[in-house]
Formats: C-alpha cells, structure tokens, sequence
C-alpha cells in the first residue's frame, strides 16, 4: 500500500499572466495539496512542487517551482496530481480511502468469493467497483450500503450483493 498512489487532483489551467496555475483539489479541503509539496504524476515521477497557493472557487490557484509562465501552465492543463498513500493521514475509525479498497476480495453474502476490486471508478454518477472474478469479465458494483453492505478493510474484503443480470 505503501507505494500506491492516490489521485488528490488535476490542472485546470492558467490563471493570470505570471505562471499561476488553477488546481481541481479533490480533497476535503483544497489547501491541504499545499502540504504535501511535490505532488506527483500518475508515473510517480515529480509533477508539481508548490510553493505558494490560496484557495479559489472550490479549488485552488498556485506557484509552482517548475512553472514560470502562462505558457508553462497552460501545458499542464489536464495533468492529474497524486500522492502516495502512506502520505495522507490515517483514516478514523470505521472510515477508509477508496484507494484502500483495491485489491480487496469481493465476497457473497454466503462468504463465496466472487472477485477482487479492480478498480474504483466515478463516471458522474456515484462510485462504481470493478469486480474481477476468477474467470470472465470484469463487472460492475454501485458501491452503495445496498450492494456493498459491509467493508472490512483489516479482513481484506468486502460483502458485496451481486445483482442478478452479472451472474
């Protein structure tokens, strides 16, 4: 888990003529990317070092070490920014990163197993799982108390109710 990374946000773009860049944050709280300093591509290679930023409708507008115009941020437009997951605080109680359900066994109610989380996927409609079984296809999960009425994250599965037209 260590070395996974999590998706904490994407470029929007320029802002200004100096080399500011606007931030989608998709953390609780915007600022918090300002703690993490380098955040990093998809690769896990360097992506972006912020050196200064402040809150701006819902996201945030920053300098970054490796930005100097409008043009250099302009480029960066759609780069997703990530950190690793040991690097984000350790969730409460009963409470878990969606990132930490990845690789997790999805299991019937029966304690059959029926796969393993692939994937935890948000096409705009609420999150999805990506089950993997055994054999065959992938298929998906609305992760929802319905259809994923139990997460245990320290069993290393989840119970899930698979509707009928995936079985």
């Amino acid at each position: 888990m260590a070395d996974r990374l999590v998706l904490v946000g994407r470029v929007a773009g320029a802002f200004g003529v100096k080399g500011e860049i606007r931030i989608n944050s998709y953390t609780d709280e915007p600022t918090t990317l300002l703690r993490y300093g380098t955040l990093r591509r998809v690769s896990g290679e360097a992506g972006l070092t912020l050196t200064s930023g402040r809150p701006h409708k819902g996201g945030l507008v920053v300098r970054a070490k490796e930005v100097t115009s409008r043009e250099d941020a302009e480029a960066l437009r759609g780069l997703d920014l990530y950190v690793p997951r040991d690097a984000l605080p350790a969730p409460e109680e009963d409470e878990f990163y969606l990132a930490d359900l990845i690789g997790l066994a999805a299991v019937a109610q029966d304690g059959a197993e029926l796969g393993r989380i692939k994937s935890v996927q948000n096409f705009g409609a609420g999150d999805l799982l990506e089950i993997a079984p055994p054999d065959g296809p992938s298929w998906w999960l609305p992760f929802t108390r319905e259809a994923v009425p139990e997460v245990r994250i320290a069993n290393g599965m989840v119970v899930v109710v698979r509707p009928p037209e995936t079985e």
